[in-house]
């Protein structure tokens, strides 16, 4: 089973169709009202709540903080017969991850769902490996080892007390959300709240009302004004996740915001004056992305005063046994058992290993490792990595790096393990699956 759903719904045809729908690849729940929801938080979070938004008891969008605050990573999809712009607007300002129409495409709800329980994952290894390397700095054990690294904390303690904006480059589960909140702990700011947004999952009619806020009547369904995200991140921090992902014209619209400090809502007449400090993020390469038109130049220019890029794993091979052993030491201890560390074989097979998930594939392998061990110590047995050598394709000029060679039989060796699987291969690789997507189309892999 791929995760749990939990489905608030009073219509008992609905729910029973989409269990119909689900259930081949979830663990699917059901209630039917507010108040058997209430008796639900007790129990285990669900990975994704399906939400009606009119119950008998109660209204969906009173709900969705409830949802939230008892069960912080799960993931909300609201459903509605009757749609309008501003309850989805409100749901999304609520914590809602999606809003679908009824009557719904089957194939678009299970999509959907995918999509909210791989973010939800993505939410938990984001969590850990924060928690994991909380001692970057002047710590007494600190995680990174590698000169790479050590050169990137040095910048960050130097340019975190100013306002500059910074831009973090890097491969999907290299740790560029946690680099964003060291920089922001170690700022004046650190008082105030650094606010996150992953810009390639705003909807794009969205977007621009949640950075920006709009006023009452700028289009249909603006019942009210709403702050927008830079209001909230004032006197903070407002870190921009996958910023490349974002449409050009309202990175037009980001840039005038960033020259002048101020921000007009959608429909306002008037700008008021902003004050947060702006971290930047993109697993693209800045300078691809601008050749495909996916980011601006003169925003890359504005954005990037300060550039951090960090390295993926397999070029800073003396931060692996660092990161190994925090994470064998916390995964341990959350299933009670006394490991010792590693033995000297896993140590190789671990420094070794190429890692195209990065950081998060490394998590994702010691947490496996600590379940499935049976000794003081983790063995190389006990890890599902293997010793993966590039071999060219035969009679055929790749045109691939060592490297981007390693990377490509690596995944090309997951996908056979998991007959194809592209959601299960992203998730061992400890990659999105959209990453993983881009990579099988970059490396002309055939599935």
């Amino acid at each position: 089973m791929k995760g749990k759903i939990l489905i608030v719904d009073d219509e008992p045809e609905l729910r029973q169709l989409l269990k119909f729908i689900l259930e081949p690849d979830f663990s699917v729940a059901e209630v039917e009202s507010a108040a058997a929801l209430q008796k639900c938080f007790s129990q285990e979070a669900p990975g994704v709540v399906l939400l009606d938004l009119k119950l008998p008891d109660a209204n969906g969008l009173d709900l969705l903080p409830q949802i939230k605050k008892n069960w912080p990573d799960t993931e909300v999809i609201v459903l509605t017969g009757q749609a309008t712009f501003d309850a989805a607007v409100q749901a999304t300002k609520r914590g809602a991850y999606h809003f679908i129409n009824k009557p719904f495409d089957a194939q678009v709800l299970q999509v959907t769902v995918e999509r909210a329980i791989e973010n939800r994952q993505q939410k938990e290894e984001n969590h850990s490996l924060r928690r994991a390397i909380s001692t970057i700095s002047g710590g007494s054990a600190a995680i990174f080892q590698s000169p790479a690294m050590q050169a990137v904390v040095r910048t960050i303690e130097r340019v975190a007390p100013s306002d500059v904006t910074i831009l973090i480059t890097g491969e999907s589960g290299s740790g560029k959300e946690v680099i964003a909140d060291l920089i922001h702990s170690l700022s004046p700011r650190a008082k105030n709240q650094i606010i996150k947004v992953n810009c390639a999952a705003l909807p794009r009619d969205l977007i621009e009302s949640e950075l920006f806020g709009s006023k009452k009547g700028a289009f249909t369904g603006a019942n009210t004004d709403r702050d927008g995200l830079f209001r909230q991140a004032e006197g903070g921090t407002l870190f921009l996740d996958e910023i490349s992902e974002m449409p050009i014209d309202t990175q037009s619209k980001l840039l005038r915001v960033l020259q002048d400090q101020e921000v007009r809502p959608v429909g306002g007449l008037t700008s008021y004056k902003t004050n947060c400090r702006i971290i930047a993020a993109t697993n693209r390469k800045p300078e691809e992305a601008i050749k495909d038109g996916k980011l601006r130049e003169d925003l890359f220019y504005r954005i990037s005063a300060i550039s951090v890029n960090l390295k993926p794993l397999r070029e800073r091979r003396d931060d692996i046994m660092p990161l190994a052993n925090a994470f064998l030491k916390r995964y341990a201890a959350q299933a009670n058992r006394t490991l010792r560390g590693f033995t000297p074989h896993a140590v190789e097979r671990l420094t070794s290993f190429d890692w195209p998930g990065n950081i998060r594939q490394l998590q994702n392998e010691i947490q496996r490792a600590v379940l499935l061990s049976e000794g003081p110590d983790v063995n190389v047995t006990d890890l599902s990595i293997s010793e993966i050598k590039f071999i060219p394709t035969e009679g055929h000029d790749t045109g691939f790096t060592l490297l981007e060679g390693v990377e490509r039989n690596a995944i090309i060796q997951m996908l056979k393990e998991t007959s194809g699987n592209k959601l299960e291969t992203a998730k061992r690789l400890g990659i999105g699956r959209q990453t993983l997507y881009n990579k099988i189309k970059g490396y002309g892999i055939e599935t």
